[in-house]
């Protein structure tokens, strides 16, 4: 069986990976991806996690490796990672009392024996309406800078989610019902 790295440097994949119960490798990769704010959000996460996916790959090329990316998506624009707090606070505004999607596109590649597959995953949040102070209240418990449309849905949701459907874990940055299918298909599950 080959080693199974993920090319990701979010702790929350690292988390939910080791759900699975495989042992693996975190390698991050060293690419630049596409964060366009006008990108089609279904093609922007599979081009960021086969990016991702080939680049580690290429280095480790009898290892079976996972790409992931997730971004968030309201008013046909991408809402990436914030810049900083206030960008935060503005994706949290747009957020409030709607709901958007959240994309995860997952790629898994093995160059030894040209194993390359990808899959896209779409879950539904929607927001309560929240005010300034719930904004702030949040942004002082839950560090929001590292991820897509500044916030966590598995950190203080009461605050800020009214429900969801479709994969939390997909919400959380790695659908596992879907990874788990494509590892299977790659030979490394049961």
């Amino acid at each position: 069986m080959s080693r199974l790295i993920l090319a990701s440097a979010s702790p929350r994949r690292k988390e939910l990976l080791a759900q699975l119960g495989l042992p693996f490798a975190v390698i991050p990769a060293e690419v630049t991806e596409n964060e366009a704010a006008d990108a089609d959000p279904r093609e922007l996460v599979l081009h960021n996690a086969a990016l991702k996916a080939d680049w580690v790959a290429a280095r480790h090329p009898d290892a079976t490796v996972i790409g992931a990316d997730t971004t968030v998506f309201v008013d046909r624009t991408v809402l990436n990672k914030p810049r900083d707090a206030a960008e935060a606070r503005a994706m949290l505004r747009l957020l409030s009392g709607r709901s958007h999607t959240v994309f995860t596109g997952l790629a898994v590649r093995r160059v030894s024996d040209g194993l390359k597959l990808d899959q896209g995953v779409a879950s539904e949040v929607t927001f309560k309406r929240i005010d300034e102070a719930v904004i702030e209240l949040y942004l002082s418990r839950v560090h929001t800078l590292d991820k897509a449309g500044g916030y966590a849905i598995q950190e203080e949701n009461e605050l800020i989610v009214e429900g969801f459907t479709g994969s939390l874990t997909n919400i959380v940055g790695l659908p596992l019902d879907e990874m788990k299918q494509i590892l299977t298909q790659a030979g490394l599950t049961r």
